[in-house]
């Protein structure tokens, strides 16, 4: 059997293709598990707020906004996860019909990443880094009497959780160029 150049080149791509897939899906698996150890922690601090409101009358500006924190923390660094695991929102009206075919839905994700996640991940990571520094340089803090510190903290979240689900929206788009490289 004679190898051609051209071959050799296709199977290098497709098994770098592979390894850097497999990579960000490692990195999105252990963080979305880590992050799903957040949701167990958010459920102890609600019922420990709502105990001492209710039955103590005590309650705490602090413990109110750290979970709004942790939420956030959960919403933007789950979205990744999420997204590997294809339980995000998409117009399923027309991708899951029985008018278009698996190859077109290959294609529809190819060009819904490229034109739409993947450029408004990075719209959000640029816009949202002064937002994170000024509140940083700032020292801005919650403006309620008792709230947490150090904001920048939680919004920092915004462009690490943004940055998180571009990556995993590469790894996607490459498993789906892989598909179309399959298929031809």
């Amino acid at each position: 059997m004679i190898v051609t150049k051209n071959y050799l080149f296709e199977y290098v791509l497709k098994q770098l293709l592979l390894n850097i897939t497999s990579k960000i899906d490692a990195f999105t698996e252990y963080t979305g598990k880590c992050i799903s150890l957040l949701v167990i922690i958010l459920v102890l601090l609600v019922g420990y707020d709502v105990l001492m409101r209710y039955l103590f009358s005590s309650g705490s500006i602090a413990i109110q906004e750290l979970e709004w924190h942790l939420f956030s923390i959960i919403f933007l660094l789950g979205s990744a996860y999420t997204l590997k695991h294809d339980e995000h929102v998409r117009l399923d009206i027309l991708y899951n019909s029985k008018l278009i075919n698996e190859k077109m839905r290959v294609w529809f994700d190819i060009l819904g990443t490229l034109l739409i996640l993947l450029p408004f991940c990075l719209l959000i990571i640029i816009s949202a880094w002064p937002f994170v520094m000024q509140a940083y340089t700032h020292g801005e803090i919650s403006p309620d009497p008792g709230g947490l510190p150090s904001r920048w903290l939680i919004k920092a979240a915004i462009p690490i959780g943004f940055f998180m689900l571009l990556i995993q929206g590469i790894s996607e788009l490459l498993k789906k160029v892989l598909l179309v490289l399959e298929k031809n």
